[in-house]
């Protein structure tokens, strides 16, 4: 089984090889997809795997993804060939109808512990990059049919446009391209509509100036108050905080002590690891106490203005927000520091440690990992170590 997941794109001039696909190991997640069923209404086509074989024949006929650079057209075909993915675990029978709810953001978790671990897209900048471009189409590919629906829809293409800045290899034009071919890869009465919403989205990115750049704020904090919601619009502010809260993000074993020894060594530390250990409580048991404790220590140091650490795994988007507008209630900015490292190098660090986690948690938690987007904090940083 081949494990360059690049081979099975194939170039403009040639046909998608299925066979190579399903023996790779994409092909156990992606079969699955045959025993998935859909809204007839809306998926005339039938099961999942059918659609997600239209969707892929429809974007590698697609001009525009045709004359796009190499590498765009790899994250683009990967993202089509994985963007339903999670329909296998979402998929329910209700009120008589097939619905598969969140289907978008689990099929990127499957995606991201599927390119991690199967093909080794960690650990290195590039291969983050990669890996995440993929994950963030995956997890959007819906928003440009549903923009046209929302309150203040120039929110989200602008958040989208901050999102694959971080990323690298996303932007509101290749989601655009990937919606058009889901749209085109079903048989529904609807298409036409689709297609105009796309449109709207993509015309909507153009007027932001964020079609393929991320949004033009002047600040950080600018950037913070608007993706957040505490701003209606994106407008120049100045910066009020009195400091910055480190928080630090990544699996077990990735390094966080050793990157607060050499990098910030003289600021304090509020770390649920070593509250555990004063609390005895085992990392498996409720960790309500172990979090009480930890914030109030938090909340002592930012009433006196003091910049410090906190240090916890913080794998969640919903995780690291609530911590982050904590801070923000108390004056401070956030910067998040993701680290990671390839998952062999991981293991063996973990192994090393006196806290060491089972191989089988490891793993489940890498399922829950997100890294963090602009949407969260101040400043983000992505760290392979």
């Amino acid at each position: 089984m081949s494990k360059d997941i690049f081979s099975l794109v194939p170039e403009p001039e040639n046909a998608i090889d299925w066979v190579a696909i399903l023996q790779s190991p994409l092909g156990e997640p992606i079969s699955r997809l045959s025993a998935i069923q859909q809204n007839s209404v809306w998926h005339g086509e039938g099961d999942v795997l059918t659609h997600t074989k239209l969707v892929c024949e429809a974007l590698v006929c697609d001009a525009e993804w045709r004359a796009l650079p190499r590498q765009e057209r790899q994250i683009l075909f990967l993202s089509a060939l994985l963007h339903d993915v999670g329909k296998a675990e979402c998929t329910r029978f209700e009120e008589g109808n097939w619905t598969s709810p969140h289907h978008s953001l689990k099929g990127a978790s499957i995606a991201r512990t599927l390119l991690w671990l199967d093909f080794g897209l960690c650990g290195t900048p590039e291969k983050q990059s990669l890996r995440e471009s993929v994950c963030q189409l995956i997890r959007a590919h819906m928003a440009p049919i549903h923009v046209q629906d929302l309150p203040l829809p120039e929110r989200k293409v602008i958040q989208l446009s901050e999102d694959g800045a971080q990323v690298g290899g996303f932007s509101n034009r290749l989601l655009a391209i990937l919606a058009r071919a889901d749209a085109l890869g079903r048989d529904c009465p609807d298409t036409k509509k689709l297609l105009d919403a796309i449109d709207f989205f993509e015309e909507l990115a153009r007027d932001q100036s964020c079609l393929d750049a991320p949004y033009p704020f002047t600040s950080t904090f600018e950037r913070y108050l608007y993706l957040s919601g505490e701003n209606r619009w994106p407008i120049p502010q100045y910066d009020t905080t009195w400091g910055q809260i480190i928080m630090l993000s990544g699996l077990p074993g990735v390094g966080k002590d050793t990157y607060i020894r050499h990098k910030l060594p003289d600021l304090p530390v509020v770390s649920l690891d070593d509250i555990r250990d004063e609390l005895s409580v085992s990392p498996a048991a409720a960790q309500a106490w172990v979090i009480v404790a930890a914030k109030e220590r938090a909340k002592e140091l930012l009433r006196k203005r003091q910049s410090f650490i906190w240090n916890a795994t913080n794998l969640t988007p919903m995780i690291r927000k609530k911590q982050s507008a904590l801070f923000h209630a108390y004056g401070a900015s956030t910067r998040i520091v993701y680290l990671e490292t390839d998952w062999p190098e991981l293991l063996r660090r973990n192994t090393a440690r006196t806290r060491a986690v089972p191989q089988d948690v490891m793993q489940h938690m890498l399922e829950q990992l997100a890294p963090p987007l602009p949407s969260e904090a101040q400043d983000i940083i992505w760290n392979c170590v």
